[in-house]
């Protein structure tokens, strides 16, 4: 029998599908996994998507687990973890049947979850969704629900912070960095900045002017970073000036940037992209597909290529600006055209990077904010040597249902590779795609 003492979590399908391991993230508590959840996970094994990769990877984990008791009295889950259950049951009370008369997946899940709690009135039981609106049916009919937060982050204020500024410099120490093009140094004692982490960027202030700096965490100085153009792309601000020094530096192997729509994420990652195209065999360029307005591909005319095309967009659209800012370089336009036609430039759903090796490749993942944690893991697991690895998105801006600004893949690795040598993150604060684009991504 299940213990008293432990709380019963019933496990909808987006939270296996989101987290395959789920099932051990609660602790001493037991769960419970309704038999509708594996009727759909079915649905989905097949596919090349992480979705499907889940629903695999969780059969294969409960195949391990499974016996004959796991539909009746349970399965352990290991050392100071609960027990595992599958509900089998078909029961479909009268308050569920009178409030959601539709027999649909979420309304069986809520059924078993009912169910379960009449089971066990002297336990907490608990749902566990990632749709905020099967946890509002729930609430109505006394069904207590939780979104899934074992990955969630609990503060994204340094994620979307500016660029430090470091008041009160010496001005003859700012004086000192201007001096010969940014070859001088200086400690981070000598302008106060005690305890700098690995590859920082910010701003030294003094009474009468200022300076942009990097701090080199091997050689442990602070050096002046100085703007300048790549591939016709000129910095319009600090942050884009250390994107650009982020993104050419070879010391650094991993990059975040975030940043509001029109800061220009993407176009300084790929003009760093090119501007480097002789030190890596390709250039990747990808993101995920996103259906928009809740319609699969399927809905698009046109073959799989016709279909994919809409979705892939922004990223040509990036590669025409910085066409465009190359007009008077003819050699550099030819340049980006071989590239394409060679294949060492590449535009991709990222759908279609799984399971490749990455080796000596610059790869820009777009909207990465619509990725799960696991999902950039399985990419930066992929990369190879001398492979450069680019995440961009705004983590406030989120297509996927069942993630938010806390639980995000891009998130996660700003925050879990804060202070590794081989990652920096850039926060783009100011858009430059037009006055109006910036009014209306700060006030809509």
């Amino acid at each position: 029998m299940i213990s008293k003492k432990k709380k019963v979590f019933v496990l909808d399908t987006n939270v296996i599908l989101h987290d395959h391991r789920a099932i051990y993230s609660f602790e001493e508590n037991d769960i419970v996994i309704p038999i509708t959840v594996l009727e759909e996970l079915d649905k989905f094994k097949k596919g090349h998507d992480e979705l499907n990769w889940s629903a695999r990877q969780f059969t294969r984990e409960l195949d391990k687990l499974a016996g004959d008791k796991l539909f009746s009295d349970g399965v352990d889950l290991g050392e100071h973890r609960g027990k595992l259950y599958v509900h089998t049951h078909g029961e479909y009370p009268s308050i569920v049947q009178n409030a959601f008369r539709e027999q649909i997946p979420d309304h069986r899940i809520l059924a078993t979850a009912y169910v379960t709690q009449e089971k066990f009135i002297d336990r907490n039981v608990i749902l566990v969704t990632k749709d905020i609106n099967l946890r509002m049916k729930a609430k109505s009919i006394g069904v207590v629900s939780e979104d899934y937060e074992n990955d969630k982050l609990q503060d994204l204020n340094r994620i979307e912070e500016g660029i430090p500024v470091v008041e009160n410099v010496d001005s003859a120490l700012v004086s000192k960095l201007y001096s010969k093009k940014g070859s001088i140094s200086l400690t981070p004692e000598e302008v106060g900045i005690p305890h700098p982490k690995s590859h920082d960027y910010f701003i030294l202030k003094s009474d009468k002017s200022s300076v942009i700096c990097y701090y080199n965490p091997y050689e442990k100085v602070i050096t002046r970073v100085v703007k300048r153009q790549i591939f016709g792309i000129e910095p319009r601000n600090a942050e884009q000036t250390f994107a650009f020094h982020a993104l050419t530096n070879p010391d650094i192997k991993l990059v975040a940037i975030t940043g509001r729509a029109g800061t220009g994420k993407t176009l300084v990652a790929l003009a760093a992209a090119l501007e480097q195209h002789e030190m890596y065999e390709q250039i990747l360029l990808a993101r995920p597909i996103v259906a928009l307005a809740n319609k699969d591909l399927g809905f698009l005319p046109g073959a799989e290529k016709d279909k994919i095309r809409p979705y892939m967009l922004p990223l040509f659209d990036n590669l025409n600006v910085i066409k465009q800012n190359l007009h008077s370089n003819g050699e550099q336009v030819n340049l980006i055209d071989e590239l394409q036609k060679s294949g060492a430039l590449e535009i991709s759903p990222l759908a279609y990077i799984r399971g490749r090796s990455l080796p000596k490749v610059f790869f820009i993942i777009d909207e990465a904010q619509n990725l799960t944690p696991h999902e950039v893991k399985t990419i930066i697991t992929r990369a190879g040597e001398g492979t450069k690895i680019i995440f961009t998105g705004d983590i406030q801006q989120i297509d996927s249902p069942y993630l938010d600004a806390f639980s995000n893949g891009l998130s996660h690795l700003s925050t879990k590779m804060k202070g590794q040598k081989l990652f920096t993150h850039i926060n783009l604060i100011k858009g430059e795609r037009s006055e109006l684009a910036e009014l209306a991504s700060m006030l809509l």
